[in-house]
């Protein structure tokens, strides 16, 4: 075979690798995290809004969601391999809870680098910086928004604060109907895939609505719980990590065990928390977003 044959099947085999996706343990998935961003632009202040817009990428548009799955494109880049720890946290196997000062930190023992240490540094690098014009601190808000919007969606994914033995799931082998994965990927992803086959006409703008006239209707007066902090905190996502490590053992990890097919009867009892969960972590956001971008006038006030 001639060079140039030699060279052709070269750029060919490049050409193929290309197509074959490479595998990732990502969060929510691109659809969950766009879902979450765009419930959370229906709850946005005036002031949010605008403020969320000015920190936005030019390549969004406008559009908060369009950036929401930006921290998972990132986190294998060189440049972005710190931030890859911030995605989680690992709770202790079994114990069902957790705690901050235990539980938040890499898997090097560094305090404070994980998903709810993360959400509060970002909150508070968009607060100081929102509410104090003449900071001398450099921070990068449109990265801290775009960090703190994906953070806030993966807290609410109960395996995003797992058990440290199955790295959240990521080591139990299942199979989702036909298909062999893993039970983290199953919440990341797949139950929210089968449930856009089969019940929205594979249109995620569709399951976007359902899930916001849930929101309207159906879970009305539990917004303001959602929405609310306690001693008047700008952000609380040790609550939503506890609530996470509560689902996690009462759903996620029931009757899927390593090695068992999950089929109907897991995937519609779980498809209700996954909508609640999306949801959730939409309205927080959003309520967070609002907290810090309150208007000057009013921080001068209180």
């Amino acid at each position: 075979m001639g060079k140039g044959h030699n060279r052709m099947w070269n750029v060919t085999l490049l050409i193929l690798l290309m197509l074959i996706p490479l595998p990732a343990v990502l969060s929510w998935g691109k659809e969950g995290h766009y879902a979450i961003c765009k419930i959370t632009q229906e709850y946005l202040s005036e002031d949010a809004l605008f403020a969320v817009k000015q920190l936005l990428p030019d390549s969004a548009e406008g559009d908060l969601a369009a950036v929401c799955a930006w921290a998972d494109e990132v986190r294998h880049n060189y440049h972005f391999r710190w931030s890859s720890a911030l995605h989680y946290i690992d709770t202790p196997d079994f114990k069902c809870n957790y705690e901050y000062c235990r539980d938040c930190h890499d898997s090097y023992g560094h305090k404070h680098r994980c998903v709810t240490g993360a959400i509060y540094n970002y909150t508070m690098q968009l607060k100081s910086a929102y509410a104090n014009t003449a900071s001398e601190l450099s921070y990068n808000l449109t990265e801290a928004l775009m960090f703190l919007s994906h953070f806030v969606g993966d807290v609410h994914q109960p395996l995003h604060v797992g058990f440290t033995g199955d790295l959240g799931g990521n080591s139990i082998t299942v199979r989702w109907y036909r298909r062999k994965t893993n039970l983290h990927h199953v919440w990341d992803d797949m139950i929210i895939g089968s449930a856009l086959k089969t019940f929205y006409d594979s249109d995620l703008s569709i399951m976007i609505q359902a899930i916001k006239r849930n929101i309207a209707e159906t879970w009305s007066n539990d917004v303001p719980v959602w929405e609310h902090c306690a001693h008047n905190y700008t952000v609380c996502p040790d609550r939503y990590a506890s609530e996470s490590i509560s689902l996690a053992c009462k759903f996620a990890y029931k009757n899927a065990t390593p090695g068992s097919t999950l089929e109907d009867e897991y995937f519609l009892s779980r498809l209700p928390v996954v909508e609640k969960r999306l949801a959730q972590g939409g309205v927080r956001l959003a309520a967070i977003l609002n907290r810090i971008f309150t208007s000057k006038t009013t921080i001068a006030q209180s």
